[in-house]
């Protein structure tokens, strides 16, 4: 896999589950790219292309990989 310069994280205010990824991703030393949903519309209508139709955050896009409330493990794997 290429090297990544950030994850794309997608977020909301508010959203404890993002809270909590951001902050370990954070603690592994992920680089982020932090993108609001209610702020972007182009970044909502990412994740519901990517989430059934619902804005469920946190969404993630490593390349061209995404998933919905994924593990901070396969994160810090795929971010190296």
């Amino acid at each position: 896999m290429d090297t990544i310069d950030a994850i794309e994280f997608y977020w909301r205010p508010g959203c404890p589950f993002c809270m909590m990824l951001e902050r370990s991703l954070g603690a592994a030393n992920v680089p982020m790219s932090k993108r609001n949903i209610w702020d972007d519309p182009n970044a909502a209508a990412y994740v519901r292309s990517v989430a059934d139709g619902n804005e469920t955050v946190p969404t993630i896009r490593v390349g061209g990989w995404s998933a919905v409330n994924p593990s901070v493990v396969a994160l810090v794997i795929l971010a190296q």
